[in-house]
C-alpha cells in the first residue's frame, strides 16, 4: 500500500508536480479534486472581493480610483443606482487562450481564480450624476463625478414697511 504525504511547502509541492509522472496516484487525486470542486461550485465559483478604492475630492469633482489589474474595458461596469449610488463592478475570468491549451500542454499550477470585484458608494448631494465619466488606464480605473456648482447665497430682502 502506498502512502502519499502532501507537503504544505509551495516550493516542495511545485517540485513534486514537476518531477512526478502524470499517471501516479497523486496526479489522479488532484485531477479528481479539481473536477469535483468545479462541479460542486460551478455556480458560485467566482469570489466577490471588496476592491480597495481611493476617494479624492477637488474643487470640481470627486475621484474614485481603483486598481483593476488584468481587467479589460468590457470586463468593467460603472452604474448609477437610485440617482445617488455609484456601483463599480469588474469580473476577471481565465483567458480564453489559457482554457484552450494544446493537448500536450498542461497546467502545473493554477492559482489565479476567477474573481468578481465590486464597490458601492453613496454620492453626496452635490454630485452631478449626469456628467460621470470613467477611464481605465494600465489597470487603474478612475471614475470622475463632477460637482454641481454651489448654490448662490440668498441675498437679503428688504421688506417695505407700510404705515397706516
Amino acid at each position: 500500500m502506498d502512502f502519499f504525504v502532501v507537503d504544505t511547502d509551495p516550493l516542495m509541492t511545485t517540485l513534486h508536480q514537476l518531477v512526478h509522472h502524470p499517471e501516479d496516484e497523486f496526479e489522479r487525486k488532484v485531477k479528481r479534486q479539481r473536477r469535483d470542486h468545479r462541479r460542486d461550485h460551478d455556480e458560485a465559483r467566482h469570489v466577490t472581493i471588496a476592491t480597495p478604492v481611493d476617494v479624492k475630492e477637488n474643487a470640481d469633482a470627486y475621484l474614485f480610483i481603483a486598481d483593476v489589474p488584468g481587467l479589460r474595458k468590457k470586463d468593467i461596469e460603472v452604474v448609477i443606482e437610485n440617482d445617488n449610488v455609484l456601483t463599480m463592478r469588474g469580473k476577471r475570468n481565465h483567458d480564453e487562450d489559457e482554457e484552450k491549451t494544446e493537448e500536450d500542454t498542461k497546467f502545473i499550477r493554477m492559482e489565479r481564480t476567477p474573481v468578481k470585484l465590486m464597490r458601492k458608494f453613496t454620492l453626496p448631494s452635490d454630485a452631478k450624476t449626469a456628467g460621470i465619466t470613467a477611464a481605465c488606464v494600465d489597470g487603474v480605473l478612475t471614475v470622475t463625478v463632477p460637482k454641481l456648482p454651489p448654490a448662490e447665497p440668498e441675498k437679503p430682502k428688504t421688506v417695505q414697511i407700510v404705515v397706516s
